[in-house]
């Protein structure tokens, strides 16, 4: 009647560690576990995804402070998140994650969702 399963992880760094699900009912997301200190993202998104017009994000534990630029005019700003919190990031956002404590995020997409829609400045 109850069933638990591990779930897989996809990768571990000096940040921490990136596990990923799948649901035959609403597809694959990820949850990221990132160390204090730690930067994550440093990236943006064009929108040519639907699951990333925009980028949704659950912080489920700790905090941080999410940094943005927008490509297109250069404008930047940041905001401190603490848990629980909702984040949504619109396209053209570059944006990257400095984790001021442990915590967890919550991708509500996959991998494949963002592997043609994702792209570095640096």
């Amino acid at each position: 009647m109850v069933k638990a399963r591990t779930l897989d992880k996809i990768g571990e760094d000096q940040r921490g560690a990136t596990h990923y699900f799948d649901t035959a009912r609403s597809g694959q997301f990820i949850v990221a576990y990132r160390k204090a200190g730690s930067v994550s993202g440093r990236h943006y998104h064009k929108g040519l995804s639907p699951l990333k017009n925009p980028e949704q994000l659950v912080l489920m534990q700790g905090s941080g402070v999410f940094r943005w630029k927008d490509v297109r005019n250069g404008q930047t700003g940041e905001v401190l998140v603490q848990a629980p919190a909702f984040i949504e990031i619109e396209p053209w956002a570059w944006h990257e994650l400095v984790a001021t404590t442990d915590l967890v995020m919550f991708e509500l997409n996959g991998l494949t969702d963002a592997k043609d829609d994702t792209f570095h400045l640096d």
